[in-house]
């Protein structure tokens, strides 16, 4: 019977059997997601010396990437030039309507709620998460998480749990240097380049600028890193088709944490800000 229907309806079959792998994956996804946070407390007792050796590696590097000072120097950057420009179309687009004084409320603005999240969420994917797919799949294919279950030492607290806490604890600081750089930046812009007077821009910066804001951003920021770290180490932890295989990874898990950061940013700035983006401006 199976066979007469794949013959007659061969396209529909193929159909079904896509949705049905699909499904498969969507289901696979959750249930390790489930067992990484399930596995963080046990990664935070039993494991505390690797999840600290993860910590430094991934905030200052390891072997050549250390020499530029790892993710910390990688995201700093990111978002310096990210609030360099922020100033600069800010100051333009606001100078054609006769409002550039305007820029440090910009600024305040735009780098707290989206720049600085995003900006960060990329630089975490492109250092962190694809450094974790590379470990992670380099170990798969040569059977070491294999050996680690032999050894009675369960992989999943001991190599996904410690990263993804790493990385949660690690995203603090960086982010609080992304959050700086991106504000040093768009000042520096604006006054000393394009001239500001650096009173009007502190003035309504400071004035734009809400605590809540900051406090919230760090929120979506570990949020992001809570995504990036599981959709990465998924991917290296289930790699497959040796070195070539690990490079598939890679790419696929950079893909699907680039979308992920994207999706965090929105979700969590509606659910925060609303429709409205809880804002006024007025006199």
């Amino acid at each position: 019977m199976a066979f007469v229907i794949q013959s007659r309806f061969p396209r529909t079959v193929r159909r079904a059997r896509r949705m049905s792998d699909s499904l498969d994956s969507v289901g696979k996804h959750a249930v390790f997601y489930a067992q990484a946070l399930a596995s963080m407390p046990r990664a935070l007792v039993h494991y505390r010396t690797e999840t600290i050796r993860l910590i430094a590696e991934i905030s200052m590097g390891t072997g050549a990437l250390a020499v530029i000072g790892g993710t910390v120097v990688i995201v700093g950057f990111l978002t310096l030039f990210a609030g360099g420009t922020i100033a600069v179309q800010g100051y333009s687009s606001l100078g054609n309507i006769g409002v550039e004084a305007l820029t440090g409320f910009f600024s305040a603005f735009i780098n707290v709620r989206i720049a600085a999240p995003v900006i960060s969420g990329i630089g975490l994917a492109a250092t962190i998460g694809a450094g974790s797919t590379a470990q992670l799949g380099a170990m798969r294919v040569s059977e070491e998480i294999d050996a680690l279950e032999t050894m009675a030492i369960r992989p999943v607290p001991f190599l996904v749990g410690t990263r993804v806490l790493a990385g949660m604890i690690a995203i603090v600081p960086l982010y609080a240097l992304a959050v700086i750089a991106s504000f040093v930046a768009a000042r520096f812009a604006t006054v000393v380049i394009y001239g500001q007077s650096a009173g009007v821009y502190d003035h309504y910066f400071s004035t734009f600028l809400i605590p809540s804001d900051i406090l919230w951003s760090f929120a979506q920021a570990i949020f992001m890193a809570l995504a990036v770290m599981m959709i990465h180490t998924y991917y290296g932890y289930f790699a497959a088709g040796g070195p070539v295989g690990v490079g598939v990874a890679v790419g696929n898990a950079v893909r699907a944490s680039l979308v992920a950061v994207v999706t965090v940013t929105l979700l969590i700035s509606l659910a925060i800000y609303g429709t409205s983006g809880n804002f006024h401006l007025s006199g």
